[in-house]
């Protein structure tokens, strides 16, 4: 039987929950502490996700940013750098984004009608797979499992999270909570509507909190849910 990845989802947000400002300019919420964390977290991860919304939004090349650390990988017997992974159910994907073109190897995880659209589109650039007629991320975990990955970090966005989150499939969530506040209702949030595990009375484990200069950063563990 194939073993699923260990899910961590990953995000930087303000105070009041967004991911993001409905600037053209993407909002920094993170400072230069925390973004070494997130370095150390990809160099730990097997693949690391992002939604095809977000690679349009904010176009990440989405790498290990340290040379020490991907050396360390290869010392491991691993790539240099994680796998590349999206899901897109529109295949509405160009070919001409960063991250196509940085990195090593990239996967695409679509559905039966779009996966000829991407294929055309990124020819050689990735490795498509159709998990059928609809997304079925339980489906997304196996064949990641089946590919070697035991660690994935999941970037966003908020509508993955909600889905990852409201199907139970997280095994962590790393929170940094930016002392900054959007309001602005339009605005990308961390989390949307869904009917979550255990529902609102449900609260989940802490694994860690610490402030990281001005951000204070949280691990939940939201499988471990207490009533």
């Amino acid at each position: 039987m194939t073993t699923r990845p260990y899910v961590i989802l990953s995000a930087a947000t303000s105070v009041d929950g967004y991911l993001d400002n409905t600037s053209s300019e993407r909002l920094r919420l993170s400072n230069a502490a925390d973004f070494d964390r997130v370095d150390q977290v990809r160099a730990e991860s097997d693949a690391i996700l992002i939604g095809a919304n977000t690679m349009r939004r904010d176009n990440p090349r989405l790498l290990v940013n340290s040379d020490a650390r991907r050396a360390q990988r290869v010392a491991d017997g691993k790539p240099e750098f994680p796998l590349k992974v999206t899901v897109t159910a529109s295949g509405d994907l160009t070919a001409n984004l960063k991250f196509w073109h940085h990195g090593g190897q990239k996967l695409v995880f679509t559905v039966d009608h779009a996966a000829e659209k991407v294929r055309n589109t990124l020819g050689d650039l990735a490795d498509v797979v159709s998990v059928g007629p609809e997304l079925d991320w339980g489906l997304v975990l196996d064949e990641l499992g089946r590919r070697g990955v035991d660690q994935l970090m999941v970037e966003g966005g908020g509508t993955i999270h909600t889905q990852l989150m409201a199907q139970n499939l997280a095994d962590e969530v790393h929170l940094a909570i930016a002392p900054l506040l959007v309001g602005q209702p339009d605005a990308a949030q961390f989390l949307g509507a869904g009917d979550y595990p255990g529902g609102t009375t449900a609260r989940m484990k802490v694994l860690e909190v610490r402030a990281i200069d001005d951000v204070v950063f949280v691990r939940y563990a939201p499988k471990e849910r207490t009533a």
